[in-house]
């Protein structure tokens, strides 16, 4: 039987194709997450995150102006601690005169046009490991959140753009907004770890900053990953109480989380492609299985195209090149 409607013909060459793709995906999109360690003159490859590295300070500089020469324009910054930096109340996460406090002032100074954003947890600079106060076994929700509020106001002061508070205690958006505003950072953005999942694509990242729990697991307050509606809920509450982005951890796992977040508010939705999914797709390239190039653009399309509007991703670079060409 004829058919009057032929799909195909929207396809078939590339200029066509071109003309009709529904989805962009831009170098505009990209926050490309970094490693920061102690030292000078120091570069140290994540052995789980194959072309992904702890910088010092003046090693990070560099870096970061070579992402800027490639047209990326949000950064994120992880500290990478000693055990002799860390401590049960996690001081060192609002110590002024720290190595992560210190850098971003120093970043933010000589790239005064990138979007700096942070990290708000207690688990890099905590003796436990975790993201929140442990006492008796139990993560304390409230009382880690004063604990919190001192990080985001050192980091706001610094001259972050963006803060990322990443420990899901409940509360901690009002909270941390209510501890800028007093101080004056009404202008500082938060993007909510809304629908973080107590995952197993973050053992790279653990690796990366050696901030694995020391006992037990997150589940107690990283979401459950076969919970929906439960999104819903911790969206209503973080933009009831401030944050400006949400944002889906993992993203390609949880691309409905996606989707849902975007069809239901009206504030920027941020896909975090965490480092286990970056290193599946490094491997199975080592291997010669796949093409990792082709599927590192497809992951990051469909991310884009589930609603994503902001993708955190350590693939940043090496897409910043491709669609560059």
């Amino acid at each position: 039987m004829f058919k009057t409607r032929r799909p195909r013909r929207n396809r078939k060459s590339a200029a066509i194709r071109a003309m009709v793709e529904e989805t962009t995906l831009s170098v505009n999109d990209f926050i490309y997450p970094l490693f920061l360690i102690e030292g000078s003159d120091k570069k140290e490859e994540v052995i789980s995150m194959p072309g992904i590295y702890r910088y010092s300070l003046d090693l990070l500089l560099k870096e970061i102006k070579k992402c800027v020469d490639l047209g990326i324009r949000g950064f994120c910054v992880f500290p990478s601690l000693g055990e002799e930096k860390k401590d049960k109340f996690a001081t060192e996460g609002s110590n002024k005169n720290s190595l992560y406090i210190q850098a971003l002032g120093k970043i933010k100074a000589q790239f005064p046009n990138i979007a700096l954003m942070t990290d708000i947890a207690m688990d890099p600079y905590s003796s436990d490991g975790h993201d929140g106060l442990v006492e008796n076994g139990e993560i304390l929700n409230d009382e880690t959140l004063a604990i919190l509020g001192k990080m985001a106001l050192a980091q706001a002061e610094a001259g972050a753009d963006i803060l990322g508070p990443s420990d899901m205690m409940d509360g901690r958006i009002g909270y941390i907004r209510n501890v800028l505003d007093k101080a004056g950072y009404t202008q500082v953005s938060i993007m909510s770890y809304t629908a973080k999942y107590a995952s197993a694509f973050y053992g790279p990242f653990r690796d990366a900053l050696d901030s694995a729990p020391k006992f037990g697991d997150k589940k107690t307050y990283q979401m459950n990953p076969a919970n929906t509606s439960e999104a819903l809920i911790e969206a209503d509450l973080d933009i009831e109480e401030g944050a400006d982005m949400i944002m889906v951890k993992p993203a390609l796992a949880y691309l409905d989380i996606i989707k849902l977040l975007k069809d239901n508010y009206n504030v920027p939705v941020t896909a975090y492609n965490v480092s286990g999914e970056y290193a599946m797709v490094k491997a199975a390239a080592e291997k010669g299985w796949i093409d990792g190039e082709r599927i590192m653009m497809e992951s990051l399309l469909s991310m884009k195209r589930a609603g994503a509007d902001i993708i955190i991703t350590y693939f940043a670079k090496e897409a910043a090149k491709i669609l560059n060409k």
